[in-house]
């Protein structure tokens, strides 16, 4: 019987699904079209109607809604719901995100354990080794044609920068595009690969169609130069930066990116063709996003989570306090610019837990609802959706007002000399949650300044801040890392940590409190 001199092969694609498995919207408990068994539904019906079919998932697949921190630290008896998940959709290959180490290393070996698909990752070492940490970072599928194909899992290698050390504990990290290169040669002379897909949990340092730079070269993101530096990858998988990417074609390899929260799910179809030595090649591709609103969520895999998800349900209807006022957000822009309750509220909750009398905080997303008359875990979740600890550093003002100059970055003045985001906090993704909001000082922010020279009247207690004195000022481990690129926090002394997640360090101040007022002391303003 004759070899077929073709053959096709499709690929089906998640990335940044962050625990949003059901279509709803935690806090209101409205319908959403996103969620992953929406997709689920379209990955079905694609293998039935496909004889090659693969489905990757390219990570952050464990974090972010409020059913994923309840399985990840208040349930760790039954098995795990999203794990399960991927295992009845017999997920071919899972790339480690950034977000999986949150919970630290016992939380990502339970998973993994769990998993009946393998973890990739060529640039996670163990310490001290060239050994990468979760075993061989690449899985080869041979079609019926006899065609081989290579697919190689990369991860950001920037998690030092955001992550607590107890939770890469370790491993090392190497760049992406320094494994890629060692790997993807391995594949193509030792493995004898014909394709070999990279899919990175990472994204693109530059613009795509004109090569300049769309943010500090820091080697988060090194999407476009694995592009043009590394011989080999006929296919890039990329992700973290949440953007949409159908289709685009980069130093001659064509890259995908597939969004996030399940938004919508990568099908590519690849054409193969044999040449005159016997070996398969890349001969086409064609690829669109589907979108979750194509499909209903799967019924089964619904009935599956349905336990689950009423003890989620049952945990977040837990009553904590009542609130006299209004702490609602209406619009989150004006609560960016003068301060608002929840804010207040935040970061004095921050102070009390870890005894520091400065504070800062974020107001992370812009559909964070604020609290109403009846606060439960609902409100909590909704409005502190990061799995964040607290440490205490101490600061020079002269650190302080650095902080304060790149959080009032944020902020341009648009045509009519109002004031607006600036292009760098929304580009290549939204950054809300790295514009911080300080309580225990006074400030402003003069936008009409130039960028580095905005901050006003920093004072503490009507005083200026002291030129040679230090303060301890309270914050997430973010930002005490440096995220954000806030780099004058990177090294500072830790005075102190507080190692209980912030959505269970709010939960007991309110309950203890029963009720809490709405109020601001308007310690900061922005104005032009």
């Amino acid at each position: 019987m004759t070899t077929p001199a073709t053959d096709t092969l499709t690929l089906l694609y998640t990335s940044d699904v962050h625990g949003h498995m059901l279509p709803l919207r935690y806090a209101d408990n409205s319908p959403a079209e996103y969620g992953l068994l929406k997709l689920a539904s379209i990955v079905k019906q694609v293998r039935k109607e496909r004889r090659n079919a693969l489905f990757l998932d390219n990570g952050d697949l464990l974090q972010g809604t409020p059913f994923a921190y309840y399985h990840a630290c208040l349930d760790r008896e039954t098995p795990h719901p999203i794990v399960a998940v991927m295992n009845a959709l017999e997920l071919d290959a899972f790339i480690p995100g950034n977000h999986e180490f949150n919970y630290g290393l016992p939380y990502v070996e339970r998973a993994r354990a769990e998993s009946a698909y393998p973890w990739l990752s060529a640039n996670l070492l163990r310490e001290g080794t060239e050994e990468p940490y979760f075993g061989c970072p690449y899985r080869l599928f041979e079609l019926e044609s006899g065609a081989r194909i290579a697919l190689l899992g990369l991860t950001t290698p920037y998690i030092p920068n955001w992550e607590q050390p107890a939770n890469i504990a370790g491993i090392a990290f190497e760049s992406a595009v320094e494994a890629a290169k060692r790997w993807v040669s391995r594949l193509k002379e030792r493995e004898r690969a014909d394709i070999v897909i990279v899919s990175y949990h990472g994204g693109f340092e530059r613009e795509l169609d004109t090569g300049e730079e769309a943010e500090e070269q820091t080697g988060e993101n090194e999407g476009w130069r694995m592009c043009r530096e590394v011989e080999g990858i006929d296919l890039l998988l990329t992700g973290h930066q949440h953007r949409r990417i159908a289709g685009a074609v980069v130093g001659g390899t064509y890259v995908v990116q597939p969004g996030y929260q399940g938004s919508c799910l990568a099908q590519l179809e690849l054409g193969l063709e044999r040449d005159d030595t016997g070996r398969w090649k890349l001969a086409a591709i064609e690829s669109r996003l589907r979108e979750a609103s194509e499909a209903e969520a799967d019924r089964e895999l619904e009935e599956r989570l349905s336990d689950s998800e009423a003890r989620v349900q049952s945990w977040l209807d837990r009553p904590l306090c009542e609130v006299q006022g209004d702490m609602r957000i209406a619009d989150p822009m004006a609560a960016r610019l003068r301060e608002h309750p929840l804010i207040e509220l935040v970061n004095r909750i921050q102070m009390e837990a870890a005894g520091a009398e400065i504070s800062c905080t974020s107001l992370f997303d812009d559909l964070s609802p604020g609290f109403g008359p009846r606060v439960s875990m609902r409100e909590v979740t909704a409005n502190y959706p990061f799995p964040n600890t607290l440490k205490v550093l101490r600061l020079s003002e002269r650190d302080i007002r650095e902080a304060l100059e790149k959080t009032a970055s944020y902020f341009t003045l648009d045509e009519q000399g109002g004031i607006a985001v600036s292009p760098s906090f929304l580009h290549p993704k939204p950054q809300p949650y790295n514009y911080d909001m300080w309580e225990g000082i006074e400030y402003e922010i003069d936008v009409s300044r130039p960028v580095g020279s905005r901050i006003r009247a920093l004072a503490r207690n009507g005083r200026p801040l002291d030129p040679e004195g230090e303060y301890d000022v309270v914050m997430n481990h973010y930002r005490a890392s440096g995220g954000g690129d806030y780099r004058m926090f990177r090294g500072k002394p830790v005075v102190r940590e507080v190692t209980v997640d912030m959505t269970e360090t709010i939960a007991e101040y309110l309950t203890k409190a029963g009720v809490v007022l709405s109020r601001a002391n308007g310690n900061w303003k922005v104005y032009n």
